[in-house]
C-alpha cells in the first residue's frame, strides 16, 4: 500500500489518538501516530496493514495509506466527521444531544454488520479483540465503522485458540480471555453487548466513585435485570422519545452478549437479524434465537424459563 503525503501546515485536532489532516488533493482524512521506538508499535503497524488493507466493508474504517519513515509510523484512514462513539457518547453535552433513540439503535447496527462481516462472511475470520467506544468511529450520517485493527486475530473456528499475552481493554474483555486467554469470535460479542449497554444508556463501562470504587455498568444491569427495572439503564437524556418495547429487547440483547459462557452468547449474524427486527416481532425473534440456543448446549433446561445471571 503506497504511502500518501498530506500538508504539514494544518490545524491538527486531537481526537482519541488520531490526528486530523488534510491530503494535497484537499481530501481531509484521519492520521494515527504509532510509536517506533516499541516492538508493540511495530507489531500494531504491520498487523493493521495487513488486516484492513485485505477487508472492505461499509462498517469498516477505510485505510487510505501509510507511512513507515524518518522514524515515524502513520496510518491514513478516511476522515469520519462524527468522530468516535466515545466522543459522542461522553463529549460535549452539545454532542451528546444528537444522539437520539434512532441514531443509537442505527449505530448498535452498525457495529453489529461490522462484526458480523468480521466473523462470519469474510474469507479472513478476524477476532478483533479491542471493541470499545474509542474504536467505533462516525460518518457525518452516524453510520458507526469499526477501525484499530492493531491487535485483531486471525481465527478458524476448529482451531482452539489459547493466547499467552493478553491485548484489550479492561471492561470491554470477555472473562474467559482476560482470565484465561482462551480467544474464539464470542470475545467479540461481550465486547458488543457492553458497548451496546453504554450506547442505550448513555453510561461508561467503567465508572469511579469519591472512594475511588470501581462501578462496573454490566454490574449495575444485572441488578436491575434481577430486580425486573434493567429498563431504567436507558439515559435520562432522552426522556420518553424511544420506543420502550425496543429499549427492552436491546438491552435484554446485550445482556445475552454477556453471558458468562460462550457458548451462549448469540453469534452476531443473530444479533444483526434481532436487531433489524421492528415493532411486535423483534422480541419474538430474540426470544426463538435464545431458546434455540439454549437448548441446544444444555438439553436440560427448560427454555420458556426466564435466565439470569
Amino acid at each position: 500500500m503506497p504511502s500518501i503525503p498530506y500538508h504539514s501546515e494544518i490545524p491538527r485536532i486531537a481526537s482519541f489518538g488520531l490526528l486530523g489532516g488534510v491530503l494535497l488533493n484537499g481530501t481531509a482524512i484521519a492520521v494515527k501516530q504509532l510509536s517506533s521506538k516499541s516492538g508493540q508499535g511495530i507489531h500494531e503497524f504491520v498487523n493493521e496493514v495487513g488486516t484492513i488493507s485485505a477487508l472492505q466493508h461499509p462498517n469498516l474504517v477505510k485505510l487510505l495509506g501509510c507511512c513507515a519513515e524518518d522514524n515515524q509510523l502513520l496510518l491514513v484512514y478516511e476522515f469520519m466527521e462524527n468522530n468516535s462513539l466515545a466522543h459522542a457518547l461522553f463529549g460535549p453535552n452539545e454532542v451528546r444531544s444528537r444522539l437520539n433513540w434512532p441514531t443509537r439503535v442505527q449505530i448498535c447496527l452498525g457495529i453489529a454488520k461490522g462484526l458480523t462481516f468480521l466473523h462470519e462472511e469474510s474469507k479472513l475470520k478476524i477476532v478483533h479483540r479491542d471493541i470499545k467506544p474509542t474504536n467505533i468511529l462516525l460518518d457525518k450520517d452516524f453510520n458507526a465503522k469499526i477501525s484499530d485493527f492493531g491487535i485483531a486475530k486471525l481465527y478458524e473456528e476448529e482451531v482452539t485458540h489459547v493466547v499467552s499475552k493478553i491485548a484489550g481493554t479492561t471492561g470491554y474483555m470477555a472473562p474467559e480471555y482476560a482470565m484465561r486467554g482462551h480467544l474464539t469470535n464470542k470475545a467479540d460479542v461481550y465486547s458488543f453487548g457492553v458497548v451496546t449497554l453504554e450506547i442505550v444508556s448513555g453510561k461508561n463501562s467503567t465508572s469511579y466513585r469519591p472512594n475511588d470504587e470501581i462501578v462496573y455498568l454490566l454490574d449495575l444491569a444485572y441488578v436491575l435485570r434481577q430486580k425486573g427495572n434493567l429498563i431504567e439503564l436507558v439515559d435520562p437524556s432522552l426522556g420518553s422519545d424511544y420506543s420502550l418495547e425496543q429499549a427492552n429487547t436491546i438491552l435484554e440483547l446485550a445482556m445475552w452478549c454477556t453471558n458468562l459462557s460462550p457458548s451462549l452468547r448469540p453469534p452476531m449474524s443473530e444479533n444483526l437479524v434481532a436487531l433489524r427486527k421492528k415493532g411486535p416481532q423483534m422480541p419474538i425473534v430474540l426470544f426463538k434465537l435464545s431458546a434455540k440456543r439454549l437448548k441446544n448446549s444444555i438439553p436440560s433446561v427448560d427454555c420458556s424459563a426466564e435466565i439470569t445471571r
